[in-house]
């Protein structure tokens, strides 16, 4: 194992990474079966540590909500890639037409090179290390840039890939937009963003000077569609658990509700029912997280501010009818009724504990308020009428759904995960992941009875009559 000074500055970094993935262009089964085992370790042994850095980052986030929504995430994606990977690596045997015989054809997989990970601080172990993980069981070289509004997570990180991989297999660098720039210019073989879509617009843009291609998983305006045949009471948990895990700071939670037109009262009160259940209390309660920071806090209360402003109704949930201390950023659940279309709170992905209620009278309007907005990373459901069900989902295109829960989806190793325009394009997880950072080589092999020059010129009466058997055939 060549070692390579950690301490290299970024673009040194980067030509070690690429030069070993030119040296080594085939990656044995065993060898990216022991960077995900390495990596795996890295996790089990570190899980508490991780954990607290996590905490110390936000200030209140339980061991119990990493464990739930970072840890288990990825202990699950590497399993399944300790599992499926001599299966993904094998190469694929492809029919061969008809015109092409006895000629044969498969297609090789193969490692890209260097995957540039820039990930986000919502989830920093999952959403850093799940693409990482991927990367390397695809027999890639890895440099991972977290976030910087996560230090003492990103720090923690950077030095136990330090211990665990030698700098040219996986190396973490830091620092903040200025090296998140820089990082967004090399030239890597793939580069992989998860982050805001306006952030995403300047890494695409960064990445094509190179033709670095690019997997962009972004955020948006995700809308959860209540059904007139819904279970108020039934759906109002399942809302209330995907919007405040994290408290909101999650890139798929709903961002606003579509409710049957006369139902806001009941819904009210099924939602603040909800999130009493799931919180108790607000302040001080560990399993509600903080919002990552005064910056982000501050955004947020604006948001709530202007509505107020304009007109909109503002439902603090408050267990206590209070505010939370302002020094724990613990914001409370908040509801806000009608608002109008103008208002940043739903021109924004939210990215918090607020969540806009909006009346519909029929589906066909509800599809069509959907429809005039950017298409969104999630989409949610709740009824049990299908043909209404099947209606929004044949009507309406998104990166991903879950019918009657929300987030459920991406924690299905098996469906890919991406968005699609301005929520992002390119999808991992699973097979698709695998796929997404592999070069898929077609090959085929010619056969010494090839009859390759009954298409040779010079053309005449012989060429003709070929083309015309081979029309009667296709």
């Amino acid at each position: 194992m060549t070692q390579i000074p950690p301490t290299l500055p970024l673009k040194a970094l980067f030509d070690a990474q690429h030069h070993a993935s030119r040296a080594q262009i085939d990656v044995p089964l065993a060898v990216r079966r022991d960077r995900l085992a390495r990596l795996r370790a890295l996790i089990e042994t570190n899980a508490p540590a991780l954990s607290d850095a996590i905490q110390a980052d936000f200030g209140v986030r339980s061991r119990q909500l990493t464990e739930a929504a970072d840890l288990f995430v990825l202990r699950a994606a590497i399993g399944q890639l300790l599992k499926e990977l001599p299966r993904w690596m094998k190469s694929q045997r492809v029919a061969t037409p008809l015109y092409l015989l006895p000629a044969r054809a498969h297609i090789q997989r193969q490692p890209l090179g260097v995957v540039g990970v820039i990930g986000p601080w919502n989830y920093p172990l999952q959403l850093n290390l799940g693409p990482a993980a991927t990367a390397l069981a695809a027999g890639n070289r890895v440099l991972l840039k977290p976030s910087e509004l996560t230090p003492h997570t990103s720090a923690l990180m950077a030095s136990l890939v330090q211990q665990a991989f030698s700098a040219d297999e996986f190396s973490v660098v830091l620092g903040g937009a200025d090296v998140a720039q820089a990082f967004s210019a090399l030239p890597f073989d793939h580069l992989f963003f998860t982050g805001s879509t306006s952030v995403g617009r300047m890494v695409a843009a960064a990445a094509a000077a190179n033709l670095t291609p690019t997997t962009l998983e972004l955020g948006g305006k995700s809308p959860c569609v209540v059904d007139a045949s819904c279970d108020l009471n039934t759906a109002a948990i399942k809302i209330a658990h995907g919007k405040l895990l994290n408290a909101g700071q999650t890139c798929i939670a709903p961002d606003y509700v579509l409710l049957p037109r006369g139902q806001e009262a009941a819904f009210e009160q099924a939602y603040a029912a909800a999130v009493a259940q799931l919180f108790p209390t607000i302040a001080g309660n560990p399993d509600y997280a903080a919002i990552v920071s005064d910056r982000h806090l501050a955004r947020l209360t604006a948001l709530l501010d202007e509505a107020r402003a304009q007109g909109a109704r503002v439902v603090d949930l408050s267990p206590s009818s209070g505010p939370t201390p302002a020094s724990s950023r613990q914001m409370n659940p908040t509801l806000v009724f009608n608002p109008a279309p103008e208002l940043r709170l739903m021109k924004e992905e939210l990215f918090g504990p607020i969540l806009p209620v909006l009346p519909y009278d029929t589906m066909d309007e509800a599809i069509a308020f959907i429809n005039a907005r950017p298409r969104p990373l999630a989409q949610y459901w709740f009824g049990t009428d299908s043909a209404s069900r099947d209606r929004l989902l044949r009507s309406t295109v998104s990166g991903g759904v879950t019918v009657n829960d929300t987030l459920m989806h991406v924690a299905h190793e098996g469906l890919p995960f991406g968005g699609v325009g301005d929520s992002g394009w390119g999808s991992y997880h699973g097979e698709s992941g695998f796929l997404r950072f592999t070069q898929q080589k077609p090959v085929l092999e010619q056969s010494r009875w090839a009859m390759g020059h009954l298409f040779y010129p010079p053309y005449g009466v012989r060429f003709d009559r070929v083309m015309g058997l081979l029309k009667r055939w296709l």
